[in-house]
Formats: C-alpha cells, sequence, structure tokens
C-alpha cells in the first residue's frame, strides 16, 4: 500500500488525484454536475428570455393609449369618432392616432362572443388607438381633459395591465432565482456526498499519506483539484447542452407550432434571443458551478479528516 501511495506521490505536479479519474464516483459526479448545470442554464435562460419580454411589453403597452367612446343617445358616432382623433393629434407628445372600423371592433369582441355573429344592429363601443411619439413628455392629462367634452369618451392608459405585466415578470424572475437556489443546494449535497464517497474509498491511502507526513491542507487539495476538473467538465457540457435546447426550441417554436400557439409562445419568451448578456450569464454557469464543486469538495474534506483524524 505504501509503495502505491508513493508512485502517487511524485507525479502531483501533473494529474495524481487520490480520486482516480475513471472512478464510478467520478463518472456519476460528473454525471450529475452536467445535469444541474444544464438546468441551471436553462433557467438562468428561461428568466433572462421572460424578463426580456417583460420590458418589451411594458414599452409597448406604455407607447400606446385608447380612447373608447360609448354610445350616447343623441350623438353621432362618427362625429365623436372624429372629434377624438383630431383632439389626440393636436396633444403634446401624440405621433398617430386612428380610430378603428366597425370591423375592427367587432374582431376585437370575438374572443368573447365567438365569430360569425351579426353586431350591425347593436351598437358597440369604439376605439381610439393613440400612438405616444414620447410616453415621458405626452400631455396625457391635457388629452383627458380635452376628452370631457365629448359625450361618452374615455381614456385608458393602460397602467392597470402594465402593472399586472411588471407584477408577473417579476414573480417569474423570483421563482427562477429560487429554482437556481434550490438546484445549486441540491449540487452541493450531492458533492459532499460523493467526496465522503471518495473519502472513505480512498480511507487507505488517507491514511498513509498521515502516516508519512502529509499534511490535512495537502490531502484537501488534492481532491479540490480533482473536483475542480469535474465541475469545469460537467458545467461545460451542461451549458452547452442548455445551448443546444434554446436553439432546438427556438426553432420548434418557429417551425412546427401553429401560427396561434406560435404566437402565444412568442409573446412569453420573445424569438428565444438571449442577447449577450443572456449568453454572459449562461456562460457564466461554468465558472460558478466548477468552483462551487472545488470549494464544497475540499470544505467536505477538511472536516472529513479533522473528525478521522
Amino acid at each position: 500500500m505504501i509503495e502505491r501511495v508513493l508512485a502517487l506521490l511524485p507525479r502531483r505536479k501533473g494529474a495524481a488525484p487520490i480520486v482516480p479519474e475513471k472512478s464510478v464516483a467520478g463518472r456519476t459526479l460528473l454525471l450529475m454536475i452536467t445535469i444541474m448545470s444544464f438546468l441551471s442554464a436553462v433557467t438562468l435562460g428561461g428568466v433572462v428570455l421572460v424578463q426580456k419580454s417583460a420590458i418589451a411589453w411594458s414599452a409597448d403597452v406604455g407607447r400606446e393609449v385608447t380612447i373608447q367612446i360609448r354610445p350616447v343617445g343623441g350623438e353621432v358616432m362618427e362625429s365623436n369618432l372624429r372629434t377624438a382623433v383630431s383632439l389626440a393629434e393636436t396633444t403634446p407628445g401624440v405621433a398617430s392616432a386612428r380610430a378603428l372600423t366597425i370591423e375592427e371592433s367587432q374582431k376585437l369582441l370575438e374572443p368573447w362572443l365567438g365569430a360569425g355573429l351579426d353586431l350591425t344592429a347593436i351598437e358597440i363601443p369604439r376605439l381610439v388607438v393613440v400612438q405616444l411619439a414620447d410616453p415621458v413628455d405626452a400631455d396625457i392629462e391635457g388629452l383627458q381633459r380635452n376628452l370631457a367634452a365629448v359625450k361618452g369618451a374615455s381614456l385608458d392608459t393602460h397602467a392597470a395591465w402594465r402593472q399586472q405585466l411588471n407584477t408577473m415578470a417579476g414573480t417569474i424572475v423570483l421563482s427562477g432565482l429560487l429554482v437556481l437556489i434550490l438546484i445549486g443546494a441540491a449540487t452541493v449535497l450531492a458533492i459532499i456526498f460523493a467526496t465522503r464517497g471518495a473519502m472513505a474509498t480512498n480511507r487507505e491511502i488517507v491514511d498513509v499519506l498521515h502516516y508519512i507526513g502529509a499534511s490535512n491542507k495537502f490531502i484537501a487539495g488534492e481532491f479540490q483539484g480533482r473536483f475542480l476538473s469535474i465541475g469545469l467538465q460537467g458545467g461545460l457540457l451542461g451549458v452547452v447542452a442548455a445551448l443546444l435546447f434554446f436553439a432546438i426550441i427556438g426553432t420548434a417554436a418557429g417551425n412546427m407550432l401553429s401560427s396561434e400557439a406560435g404566437a402565444q409562445v412568442g409573446v412569453l419568451f420573445g424569438r428565444f434571443a438571449l442577447g449577450i448578456d443572456g449568453l454572459i450569464g449562461i456562460a457564466a454557469v461554468v465558472p460558478v458551478i466548477a468552483a462551487l464543486t472545488a470549494i464544497t469538495s475540499r470544505m467536505t474534506v477538511r472536516r472529513y479528516l479533522s473528525q478521522t483524524s
């Protein structure tokens, strides 16, 4: 046994870890870290996509306000629409204003009333869509005051929708962070069990190393180097698999889903474009997982040695 240990020590500067590189424990830990890295990268990428979409939603909704004109007895709807459009166009900060046609207004009601209904005999509210050139400088209060002259007119700034979108996005981001924390905790526990298993398997080697004068720091360093290598390999494999996953999902969403389903997916995740910040965030999973693996294994080994020495 002493000869086996001494055969390892001279090659320490190369690659002679106490844990064999092709051991069952090493391969199992590599697979587990790959899976955890993949889940972490996918979760992080999903959070980035939803956050980007939420920012785009909020910006789009913030650049548009809607004037609703309800039917009022004695009032001519078309005249009120023209007046509302004129008032909107003369408001500072407004880029354009357009009254929806009766066909467009009826189409908006289809999700609730169904298609094919004849609404010509019913006076339905009409809408004027107002696009803002600059939401900050737009005189929304002035437009609201001027609309008081149009009977049945009301202004909707979509503030409630924006609040709901921001709340939903914040909830998803928070949920994603909690998932990342759980994945990190599971990874740490798996590393601890793998390290203790490796220590138990190589207990005789550790005892002989102590016998010939090796310090706990030296032994912990050997384990840390081996687990750091496993963490780097597993993290890289998991990140590459996650990037392939997003590429495949993005292609499938564009080609395989129906136009309606694809539109719904696109509303939530956009075009599955992670962007530079998203790619950097996913790439950061590799060093984080590797560092987590190395630090956890070192602390576990030193605690194990302090308890058994």
